[in-house]
């Protein structure tokens, strides 16, 4: 709703012949090059780029053809002279820059003996590298390849010879500014948390009084600055009711949910929205035992709500006092004794978590890995439920161990049922917080990122933050953790978070927020090709969401770019705002969604809204998607704004033609074309027709009659014609 590099043996060996490509070649163009020289007139100096911040710099090889071409002339600037590899694969040149350098392009002089697949590889220290460009159609010659990133080594990684000889470069240049940390002083980790976040203990005074004076601050501040968290230390705490407002999240400080306990409730209600709880937004709850007052905690919430490692001893009311309407909401990793009270939830996604029960459906109610959850019933009830989910990692969480903060990184689950934490600590790994930079108001992106190339983690406090450049991610591994639904700003059309094709990079709990000039992307997992393998280690982004206006005008292109293989998409809502200042057909300009290039993606609770075209496209193979909840931009001015050639409308979830295995769960579309109620969508899912193309519990709904979907997927389905404002869904159980 509105919703290592090995040092080269540099010992003689067998010179192989020279070859006729040499040979010849080299004589030829030796001799005109001198005719040439000596023809050409004296003339000034023409404008050079700066040097390579690679010239003269350590280097070595994986491997040497012979004792006269080492890897120290790929970087001595003379284009005479050259380093080549044994004749065989997977062969790689690495320079040391020494120091970290912001890093802009990389040129590679090849000799005739060049590459047809490799990849430029990025490291702080030498061990862990990430892949800032990777290609399987290169072309020989002179290649110039952009990339960005912040590294002190840089590594060409050949993976396919395109001759039987080795791999020669003539020169290895690499650009960027020298000490792109700075030359400032190493960064510290650690350090306190900050003002926007509240740390108390049981016998802290006055912990109700303020978490009353933040709720009157946030309640209603849907659009606003203030950011806050709430941090519970392991304890008991009576009496207490955490009304929990905008940019605002609650949590306990224990490794597992039973170490707080509140006697009480953690409430979310809709009094500031006149009973309706469509536009509470952008809020969360963790790592807490609630024994609710009256038996039952409500949490009426709608989109960018996370409910994670709750343990509810009592029952679960998602619906507002007065049951007015609500749009949808996420829970996952939680226990709740008694029964979860759908009542007015258009949608719902609950994952790996232990129910007593659910009361009803509206319109999209989906589980995986639930104890206790409804069987499948779609379409009526209208219940989506798999019996496990296919992979899950658990979004990583601050707590205190003695004295010592660290932050629990849990591990990778397959087919996972129920809680992590059902048999007591959860598996995972602890990382100290004096291994996290913790980012503070005012920290700029040349600081974020020196602190990324010193190896540090982010641990981003509550507040709102301005960048001027892409925040790099290189290192796998690295945690990028938001407190208080942080908030990340791309000032100047940049891209706000760029990760690399590395193993395990785990972002989870901010805002990325388009600024005014439009951005061509706002995130983006891995570089254009990436091709590595990372089913072992994925990344994972949890509880990440994307504004494209609403809190001012922003635009841009495309919101999310997934290009790594393997990632998980667990809780997001990519939202181009209908409602809010900077909101407009062209104002907040945005027109694509989620754009999925990687293979074997899985989304879990997947949310995208109101884009200007598709909100979803999808180009990997073997993705797949449990729960997907999509509304159709609202101001599209008439039905010419959102033709696509022939087709009336752009899908709500396109699946491309060149993908032969795709498979989806739980899927509705929803349109309200409030401008003009005459338009018509052709269907609200796209996808190719091929049996390893499957989509399972599809639903379109007129929202009052205002525009109507034709048919739900292709040309299948009922048209919500005949329902007229009634909101009545079509379905479709199984397709094709």
């Amino acid at each position: 709703m509105p919703a290592t590099g090995i040092p080269v043996d540099a010992s003689p060996r067998r010179r192989r012949p020279v070859s006729p490509r040499r040979g010849i070649a080299g004589a030829v163009t030796t001799a005109l090059f001198g005719s040439l020289l000596a023809l050409a007139p004296s003339s000034p100096a023409a404008s050079a780029e700066p040097a390579p911040v690679s010239q003269g710099k350590t280097v070595t090889a994986s491997s040497q053809e012979h004792y006269g071409t080492p890897a120290a002339d790929a970087v001595d600037g003379n284009n005479g002279s050259r380093w080549s590899s044994a004749a065989s694969d997977a062969q790689w040149l690495q320079v040391d820059l020494g120091a970290a350098t912001e890093l802009s392009k990389v040129v590679l002089q090849w000799e005739a003996a060049y590459a047809k697949a490799y990849r430029i590889e990025l490291s702080v220290n030498g061990t862990d590298w990430s892949t800032a460009y990777s290609t399987t159609t290169g072309a020989g010659g002179t290649e110039t390849v952009n990339i960005t990133g912040t590294a002190r080594y840089v590594r060409m990684q050949g993976v396919t010879r395109a001759t039987g000889y080795g791999y020669s470069l003539w020169e290895f240049k690499v650009f960027g500014s020298s000490g792109g940390d700075g030359g400032g002083p190493t960064l510290p980790g650690g350090g306190d948390l900050g003002p926007n976040v509240h740390i108390v203990d049981p016998s802290t005074p006055g912990i109700q009084a303020k978490l009353d004076q933040v709720f009157q601050e946030q309640e209603s501040a849907q659009f606003g600055s203030g950011r806050h968290a709430f941090l519970l230390k392991p304890g008991t705490y009576n009496n207490i009711n955490a009304q929990i407002g905008f940019y605002t999240q609650i949590a306990g400080l224990g490794l597992r949910p039973g170490d707080t306990t509140i006697n009480g409730d953690v409430t979310v209600d809709a009094g500031w929205f006149n009973g309706n709880a469509t536009q509470n937004f952008w809020r969360g709850a963790e790592g807490l035992t609630v024994n609710p007052v009256s038996g039952t905690n409500r949490w009426a919430v709608s989109q960018a709500s996370s409910f994670r490692r709750m343990h509810v001893k009592g029952a679960l009311n998602l619906a507002p006092n007065g049951y007015g309407w609500a749009s949808g909401g996420y829970i996952a990793d939680s226990k709740v004794d008694g029964q979860v009270g759908n009542y007015s939830q258009q949608q719902w996604y609950t994952r790996d978590s232990t129910i007593g029960g659910w009361s009803n459906s509206v319109w999209n109610q989906t589980f995986s890995g639930v104890e206790g959850a409804p069987a499948t019933g779609f379409p009526e009830p209208r219940y989506t439920t798999l019996d496990t989910t296919p992979v899950s990692r658990e979004k990583p969480y601050l707590y205190v161990d003695g004295t010592e903060y660290k932050v629990f990184a849990p591990a990778k689950r397959t087919n996972a049922r129920g809680t992590t934490w059902a048999n007591g600590t959860p598996q995972g790994e602890s990382v100290p917080l004096s291994q996290f930079y913790v980012v503070k108001p005012g920290a700029t992106a040349a600081t974020i990122n020196r602190a990324l190339a010193q190896g540090l983690n982010l641990l981003f406090t509550p507040g709102v933050y301005h960048v001027d450049q892409t925040i790099n991610v290189n290192r796998a591994n690295t945690i990028v953790l938001g407190l208080g639904l942080a908030t990340i700003i791309p000032d100047n059309g940049v891209t706000a978070m760029k990760v690399a094709d590395v193993d395990g990079v785990r972002l989870a709990g901010f805002l990325i927020d388009a600024g005014p000039v439009n951005s061509p992307t706002l995130l983006e997992l891995g570089p254009q090709n990436s091709s590595a393998d990372h089913a072992a280690n994925p990344t994972t982004v949890q509880d990440v969401y994307v504004r494209v206006g609403g809190a001012g005008a922003g635009k841009a292109t495309t919101s999310v770019v997934v290009n790594s293989d393997d990632a998980i998409i667990d809780h997001t809502w990519v939202w181009r705002a209908d409602h809010g200042e900077g909101v407009g057909w062209e104002t907040n300009r945005a027109d694509y969604g989620v754009r999925v290039n990687g293979d074997d993606v899985l989304a879990t609770g997947l949310f995208v809204e109101h884009f200007n075209k598709y909100d979803v496209e999808w180009y990997g193979e073997r993705g797949k998607t449990v729960f997907y909840q999509n509304e159709k931009a609202y101001d599209a001015p008439n039905q010419a704004a959102i033709q696509n050639g022939a087709t009336k409308g752009y899908a709500a979830y396109r699946v491309d033609d060149s993908v032969t295995t795709h498979e989806a769960w739980g899927l509705g579309s929803y349109c309200n074309y409030n401008v003009d109620p005459n338009i018509r969508q052709d269907h609200g899912f796209k996808a190719p027709v091929k049996p390893g193309v499957k989509f399972h519990s599809l639903l379109t709904v007129s929202l009052g009659g205002n525009g109507h979907y034709e048919h739900v997927i292709n040309d299948t389905g009922a048209s919500t014609v005949p329902a007229g404002t009634s909101t009545v869904p079509s379905t479709v159980v199984s397709y094709p």
